[in-house]
Order: structure tokens, then sequence, then C-alpha cells
């Protein structure tokens, strides 16, 4: 795509890697010089993909953004997603649409290669929610005393716990390794498919492989869920050292039982332990005082790029049902555009181009709203917001029920 005098497209081998790297200094500081090779690396592999877009004035790089290629998990099924990371605009250049520009090719580029949504999180909201993008949930940092992850609570005893046994262990526990990365994607896709999360991603091996191969990263891998952690390099509230845990996903009470007992284990030297958990995850309901505190929230945004695919590869409770016609409105995306019908049953939904269209029908959304819904956001408040109108309100309850996933969630940032 040419934009005036710019030329927007995806990074080509004859493009300048450190062209990238200037502008991602200028935009968002300086990059380590540890860190530089690790940052060439994961550059060169996106550009290699296709997965870098560039705006170009000649031979001038000017702006840029690169997505990842990831599943996102919706109530337990997962669902091609591009993680767009890293958008930034020369500073001389800003406040020209250049920005805008380059998130249309973008979206354009990934409606080609058949991603069905996006995700990303916003330096600024404005820019994305005007291309269609809108908060559909949050990154929850949470800090621990490790002290009190010694001596968890055993299961109880008037449900068949064991309160004087030995406690259920995490089945296949081992060392995971850079060789591992596929098998981390299948873990944690079991994780979230058994406890039917909604908003988490997985990336692919290679990234997982790419990711795990660092000597000052720890990760122990199970049959059910996959623990990762490191010291970090900054002090603890309270002035000790801290563990700073990638992911601890667990699908069963003995695997969440053995990789909290490893972090525990710390305790002589790790005052604190930093995560990024679900808001309800497990943790609560081990610890035998509520000592888990939320420190930080970051919230993302979804962008529906396929309607139809979408709604039929997300999850839904199993006793939802509903008929409804939305009228939908994109002007990025007109093939989101029109009056479908949508029908949920049985767990599963399709969006199909609907045949009439009696006015005042239909539940009107534009892709703001439409992907505010897909995230479990009720109608009542799409409406209060001004991101819905129309449709029958007796429908509204039915929408809610059907849309409902519980707390939606990311567990790292890209």
């Amino acid at each position: 795509m040419t934009a005036g005098h710019l030329d927007i497209r995806p990074f080509g081998p004859a493009d300048d890697v450190e062209a990238e790297l200037d502008l991602r200094r200028r935009a968002f500081g300086p990059i380590a010089a540890g860190d530089r090779p690790r940052w060439i690396a994961g550059v060169q592999a996106s550009v290699d993909a296709g997965q870098i877009f560039g705006v170009f004035d000649g031979s001038r790089l000017v702006a840029s953004a690169r997505y990842f290629a990831m599943r996102q998990w919706w109530l337990g099924r997962s669902i091609p997603m591009a993680g767009v990371a890293g958008v930034k605009v020369a500073p001389e250049e800003r406040g020209r649409g250049v920005g805008r520009a380059l998130m249309l090719e973008m979206l354009a580029g990934l409606e080609d290669r058949g991603f069905l949504l996006s995700t990303l999180y916003p330096a600024t909201a404005r820019l994305y929610r005007a291309l269609g993008w809108e908060i559909a949930g949050g990154k929850y940092e949470t800090v621990l005393p490790t002290a009190d992850l010694a001596a968890l609570l055993p299961p109880d005893p008037l449900v068949g716990g064991d309160d004087a046994g030995d406690q259920p262990s995490a089945p296949g526990l081992r060392r995971a390794t850079v060789h591992d990365g596929a098998a981390v994607v299948e873990a944690l896709g079991a994780v979230h498919r058994t406890l039917r999360d909604s908003g988490p991603a997985t990336e692919t091996p290679d990234l997982v492989s790419a990711w795990l191969d660092d000597h000052d990263h720890f990760a122990y891998l199970a049959d059910d869920g996959f623990l990762s952690y490191r010291w970090a390099s900054h002090r603890s509230p309270t002035g000790g050292h801290e563990l700073q845990v990638d992911f601890v996903a667990a699908a069963s009470a003995g695997t969440a039982r053995t990789f909290w007992q490893i972090l525990s284990s710390h305790a002589a030297n790790a005052d604190t332990i930093r995560a990024c958990l679900s808001p309800g995850d497990a943790i609560d309901w081990l610890t035998r005082e509520p000592v888990v505190a939320i420190r930080r929230r970051d919230p993302w945004m979804l962008r529906i790029i396929d309607a139809a695919a979408a709604i039929g590869a997300r999850g839904y409770p199993p006793s939802a049902a509903l008929s409804v016609q939305l009228d939908l409105a994109d002007d990025v995306m007109p093939g989101n555009a029109g009056r479908w019908a949508l029908e949920i049953s049985g767990g599963a939904g399709t969006l199909t181009r609907a045949a009439g269209r009696e006015r005042g029908s239909a539940l009107r959304l534009g892709p703001r709203g439409f992907a505010a819904l897909f995230a479990g956001v009720p109608v009542a408040t799409l409406r209060l917001t001004g991101l819905a109108a129309g449709g029958g309100q007796e429908a509204d309850g039915e929408l809610d029920a059907a849309f409902a996933c519980g707390p939606v969630h990311m567990l790292f940032e890209f």
C-alpha cells in the first residue's frame, strides 16, 4: 500500500534490521547492551516470517509494527490470534496519520493470513479504538509473601481429601529444556482447555523454545502444567530478594500444589513472589490466609477480524441457548458488516447472514461493541456506554449468559 509518498509493506530481506532497532530505541527507550543480541535475533525471526510491517519514506523507515502468531483461548477453545506489538512512529512523523495507515495495512494483512482475532496492549487507546479494538481484559500482576506458601491448606476431608496421608503430586514432573517448546505449548493448552479459560494466549513452539534458551530461567513441565520463574533483578517491596514467575499453570490439584511448593521452597532467600495470575487463580483457596495482592492491572484490547469465523470458533456455556439478530457496522473490515443471525446452543455458536431486515429487531453494534460482547461485557454496560442499541432488551440476559466467560485475563505481555 502507498499512502501519499509513503510505502507501507512487510519488511523484506533487503530491509535494514538496524533501522527497526533504532526506531524502537527512539520510541521506547534504550536497549541494554546485553539484550541486543536477543533483540536482533527476535526481530530477524519476525522479518523472516513476514510479521513486521514498515512505513517507508523512500528508503527511510518512519514507522513499524510487529505481530506474533498466537492462539487465544475463549472458554476453553483456542482461536487463531495475532498479538500486535511494537507499534511506533518516528517523533518527527507523528500527528500525520502514519500510525493509522500502518494499522489499517496490518489489519488487512492479518485478515489475508487467516487470523480471526487480534489483541494488543495499548500505550494509548485512542488510535486503536478508532480502528475497532476495545478493552477486553487485563493482565493482573500479583505479589505473594513466599513464607505464606510454605504450608498450604490440605484437601478438605469432608469431600474425600486426605489430611493425614500423602498429598497429590504433579504427574510426570521434570525440568523443562530448550527442546520442550512444543510440549510446553501442549501443556498450557491442556490447562486452558480444562479450566475453560478466557483470554490467555499460547505462542508457537519455536518462540517458546527461544524463550527457554536462558540459563537464568528455571522451568518445570508436568503432564498437566507448566511452571517457569527467575530471580528478579530488583528488590522486593520489603527490600529482600524476589522471584519473578513467568507461568504457574496447572490443571490438577496435585500439579498446582507441587508448583507452589517449589516456589515456596525459596522462602529462605526470597521474601516475595511476583506473578501474573487469573483473578480466580486457585492460590486464593490454597493459602491459609488471604495474602494474594493484585498490585497492577494492565488492560489489553481485542479486535474481531472475522466475525462469523470467530463466533464459530469460540466456546460457550453448554446450557446457553439463543437465537437473535445482530446488525454489525464495521467501516474498517466491511466483511463483518451487515445483518447477521446469531445462534448458540450446546456450547457452540454460528453467525450467518440474515435473510430479512425487520426494522428495529436487531441489536446494533460497531466493532468495539462487538469485541466487548465477545469478551463477555454485559449488554447493559454496552448500552450505557453507547456501544450497543436497538434489539429487544429481553434478549440481553440471554446474550450475557451465552458470552459469560469468567475473569478475562492474559498471563504475559508481548
